[in-house]
């Protein structure tokens, strides 16, 4: 199993982040694509409420993975700027955890308003990379590898744009809600080992063997609805 979905099976299974997913999932209508669906757990669980849940992810491996774990789900190797769907053939679109990942977040955003059909709901999720917080002896350390990951994708802050991007392409009544997951044993390990080694990362498992790890990552939640 690769260290991405290691990462994302450690994460997803945090009672928060399935009560943060049934949120998002909330009046996108009978018929959804799941944007970077990864292992593809929300088309699963979007499947299980009587949706039509189409799940893409630009990675054959995900995919093969979704396909594996949900093979009653609908899974399409595609880009997020190349949905394989018609003009307004989907209520719903959810896209999380991706956006900042892509070189031009606005053209997935505008492909999004393509797909949807007229009142359709688009939701976005997922972390602002330069806002981990973490309990560490070294907080200047911290702060200088929190801000080396970021800075080695390609949008790490898209998160604080989120509300502008939907706005600015033809979606109305756009909120946005700030959820905070909350980390303290050693599960989040995986994501630290991403962040710095060393001294570093052994005082952070240290922590966890002592109980004593804090993480926190708020998750931006913005959503609208496609106007016309």
């Amino acid at each position: 199993m690769s260290m991405l979905l290691t990462m994302l099976d450690a994460f997803d299974d945090l009672p928060q982040a399935r009560a943060l997913r049934e949120h998002t999932y909330r009046a996108l209508g009978d018929t959804v694509v799941d944007v970077g669906c990864g292992s593809g757990r929300a088309v699963g669980e979007l499947a299980a409420r009587g949706v039509r849940a189409i799940g893409v992810d630009l990675d054959p491996t995900m995919i093969e993975t979704a396909v594996e774990r949900w093979p009653a789900g609908e899974f399409h190797v595609a880009d997020a700027t190349a949905l394989p769907l018609d003009d307004g053939s989907v209520t719903g679109y959810r896209a999380d955890k991706v956006l900042h990942v892509l070189a031009e977040p606005e053209r997935a955003v505008v492909e999004a308003r393509r797909v949807l059909a007229g009142n359709g709901r688009a939701v976005l999720v997922g972390q602002d990379w330069d806002t981990f917080v973490i309990d560490s002896d070294d907080p200047e350390l911290t702060r200088t590898l929190v801000h080396a990951r970021a800075d080695g994708m390609p949008n790490p802050r898209v998160a604080r744009r989120y509300r502008n991007l939907l706005l600015d392409n033809g979606f109305v009544d756009v909120t946005v809600e700030v959820h905070t997951i909350v980390w303290t044993d050693a599960a989040c390990l995986p994501v630290l080992a991403t962040l710095g080694e060393g001294a570093w990362f052994d005082d952070q498992a240290a922590r966890a063997r002592d109980n004593r790890l804090f993480v926190a990552i708020p998750i931006f939640l913005a959503s609208g609805t496609r106007a016309g």
